[in-house]
């Protein structure tokens, strides 16, 4: 009796590996991110335990922007990354499976006036125009004003710090003079109404840029990010189109000359940006932004409010998305801030609608007289110190507290 219960309980055992054999086989061909250790967003999560230090919970809006290739899609477009022609080849598959916004093949029904990009993973949204602007003024932090090409959804635009707009107006002195530029109501404001019970308008936060997912470090690294008759090849971008043009733009204001005291990149991957954050503040740090965007354009009221690191003038790296056919950051360091969250309030009922991040330079001594924040705020270089709040899908990172 005792060795018949022996048999059958090494049958059932038997049983049981033949079952988990055959059923991991079948869940393999479909495993999803979260079972698949060997997915891009796995691999990144591996990478973020490696590198970051502490156990402070993980920025999933973040990683959430990690590529939705699957184990074998990423080892195929890996491999087809190594030959241009071949990934060019492949566009459509490529911006499908891997979430990016590409110009379509040339066809009659495509072809018109304006190019159109799509979005290949979400072909039944309606493509949307991006027009490249005549003359604009490109505005980056602590940067003169420049002429050069701003992209647009609609309407004149003055291109401000990387991908954010506002559009032009009137009535505007700066010493003395007449600026023909109208600058959004609480787009830049003084660190004094970073206080409970302040209530300040709330610039538009919305992020404008279509969405996208970054590249793995393995396919993005391989990409001839600088060349970019190489780059126009690949997407299938015609001479003086939108998307030639906004390769071009991207390229230049990645490989501009870092302004005095700013260590900057461009990273397409999400092993990048950990990389460059944590070179320049060491691997115990934290990532943030703003939760979402509610109160955009209203009258707010300023809540609970903390400074990071206690408040004191430190660095951070800032991070602003850029407009490519993968998501693309420009990432610099910033000397001299004191970086605050706070919940914004309803002034009205007085609840909790949203909880930002801002972002105060203390020392703007740098920056040109003719910066709109200084139109904004009416000073200049020096004498005063410039706040704003980190948008929709921009971050600031920091020494964790």
């Amino acid at each position: 009796m005792h060795k018949l219960n022996h048999m059958s309980s090494l049958l059932l055992y038997l049983s049981f590996l033949f079952y988990l054999l055959f059923s991991s086989s079948s869940l393999n061909v479909a495993a999803t991110d979260a079972a698949n250790p060997f997915t891009p967003k796995a691999s990144l999560i591996r990478y973020w335990k490696i590198q970051i230090s502490n156990d402070l919970p993980k920025p999933w809006f973040l990683l959430n922007k990690a590529s939705p290739l699957t184990a074998v899609e990423s080892a195929t477009f890996s491999k087809l990354a190594n030959d241009q022609n071949a990934l060019a080849n492949q566009l459509q598959s490529f911006c499908s499976s891997a979430d990016l916004l590409c110009f379509p093949d040339l066809s009659p029904s495509l072809e018109t006036q304006d190019d159109k990009f799509i979005n290949w993973a979400d072909p039944e949204v309606k493509p949307k125009a991006f027009k490249v602007a005549g003359p604009a003024v490109q505005i980056g932090y602590g940067k003169s004003f420049n002429e050069g090409k701003a992209f647009k959804v609609a309407g004149p635009a003055v291109q401000i710090g990387y991908g954010k707009s506002f559009n032009e107006g009137n009535g505007m002195m700066v010493d003395g003079k007449a600026v023909n530029k109208w600058v959004e109501p609480g787009l830049f404001f003084r660190e004094r109404m970073l206080k409970m019970g302040t209530i300040m308008p709330m610039p538009d936060i919305k992020d404008k840029l279509p969405k996208r997912s970054f590249l793995p470090r393995v396919i993005s690294s391989k990409l001839p990010f600088s060349k970019i008759s190489e780059m126009k090849r690949i997407f299938h971008a015609k001479e003086n189109s939108s998307m030639a043009s906004m390769l071009a733009a991207a390229v230049s204001e990645c490989e501009r000359a870092p302004n005095a005291g700013e260590t900057k990149r461009c990273v397409g991957s999400l092993e990048d940006m950990i990389d460059f954050s944590i070179s320049v503040l060491g691997h115990n740090v934290v990532v943030r932004t703003t939760e979402n965007m509610e109160g955009s354009k209203k009258d707010v009221m300023i809540g609970k409010v903390n400074g990071i690191n206690g408040g004191k003038v430190t660095k951070s790296v800032s991070c602003h998305q850029s407009l490519f056919p993968y998501l693309l950051y420009y990432c610099h360091s910033v000397l001299k801030v004191r970086v605050y969250e706070a919940d914004i309030l309803d002034p009205k009922t007085k609840a909790k609608i949203n909880h930002g991040v801002a972002i105060c330079h203390v020392d703007t001594s740098s920056w040109s007289a003719g910066h709109v924040a200084f139109m904004a705020l009416g000073s200049g270089p020096g004498k005063i110190e410039v706040c704003h709040w980190i948008f929709e899908n921009d971050m600031t990172w920091a020494t964790a507290d």
